[in-house]
């Protein structure tokens, strides 16, 4: 393949990476100070933000501003501001949960901490050495893993109704223009009846018809999730089909739920380590959040012929 070759008008190389946490984000009535990581290049101005939401998993530390360093890495060496929250259903916070196993995974609360950072994004620019004036705060997207793909769905449009009182929930960010869902979840109704099913009732009324911002849905082939469906890896593209366009999917080839390796370097509960997987999608989900925050930029077209297209494809793409 020839992607580094027909690729690097589009990348350039890669800038040095100042990465500074935490910066802390007193809020009122949240039980602990939000924290984030703000990684950044070096150099260069009118930077660009992207929100990275971490999922939940296993691991002690990735699933906080500890985690995703592959991808964080990747896009802000590339000219992204990343910023990091650790959202309370983070492990490293295990002792702020209840014996409720919804309570913990704070799905509300996941959504408002970026509704925090962004009122505060000049705050966080400022505390950041060598970042303030440097950050374009027309041009937000937001990026999630798993769980954190769900935090993301809510803030692109996605609705859902709250299992604690009945009310339907829009939480829709105007500020942020565009998205990416890693190995997100699909819908609930009956799709959701796997046994851990009664663990996330606020899965089971997800509504994606509401979802209008532009995303890219990135889905592994062979991600089945039973425990939460029996609908097997196409319930991981129901934000593609069930969400009005545009929109974008991205089917990884072999990829199971850690999309081979993007929460973490070298991480053992990785059951597709790939580390060519986990550069294609740095890649690929760069280039999509550039064209859809630079309209006319060629980067997503470019990467797509190189990276899907031809003998040795890391996966399949399709827009609507």
């Amino acid at each position: 393949m020839s992607e580094s070759i027909s690729t690097s008008d589009v990348f350039g190389s890669p800038a040095p990476v100042l990465s500074f946490s935490p910066v802390v984000l007193p809020v009122p009535g949240r039980p602990v100070d939000l924290q984030a990581r703000v990684s950044a290049p070096l150099t260069g101005t009118g930077l660009p933000v992207i929100l990275l939401s971490h999922g939940h998993g296993p691991s002690n530390n990735l699933s906080s501003l500890n985690g995703y360093a592959p991808l964080a890495n990747f896009w802000a060496a590339h000219g992204f501001v990343v910023i990091q929250p650790t959202h309370l259903s983070s492990r490293t916070l295990s002792h702020l949960h209840t014996d409720s196993p919804a309570a913990s995974l704070s799905w509300r609360s996941r959504a408002e901490d970026m509704r925090h950072i962004l009122d505060r994004l000049g705050v966080i620019e400022a505390a950041v050495p060598q970042l303030a004036g440097r950050v374009d705060h027309s041009k937000i997207a937001v990026a999630g893993h798993s769980l954190g793909g769900h935090t993301a769905s809510l803030l692109l449009g996605a609705r859902l109704t709250d299992p604690d009182d009945g009310e339907e929930v829009n939480l829709i960010e105007p500020r942020i223009k565009t998205g990416v869902l890693l190995a997100a979840p699909g819908r609930g109704g009956d799709a959701l009846n796997g046994p851990w099913a009664e663990n996330v009732p606020f899965f089971r009324t997800t509504d994606f018809s509401t979802m209008t911002t532009p995303a890219l849905i990135v889905a592994g082939d062979k991600d089945d999730s039973r425990h939460f469906t029996d609908m097997g890896p196409k319930w991981h593209t129901d934000p593609y089909t069930l969400a009005p366009g545009p929109k974008a999917l991205l089917t990884l080839f072999d990829a199971e739920h850690g999309l081979g390796g993007i929460s973490g370097y070298d991480v053992a509960e990785t059951t597709d380590e790939n580390p060519e997987r986990v550069a294609a999608v740095g890649r690929l989900t760069w280039a999509y959040l550039r064209t859809r925050l630079y309209p006319g930029d060629s980067a997503w077209r470019t990467v797509c012929d190189a990276l899907t297209v031809g003998p040795n494809p890391v996966g399949r793409v399709e827009t609507k």
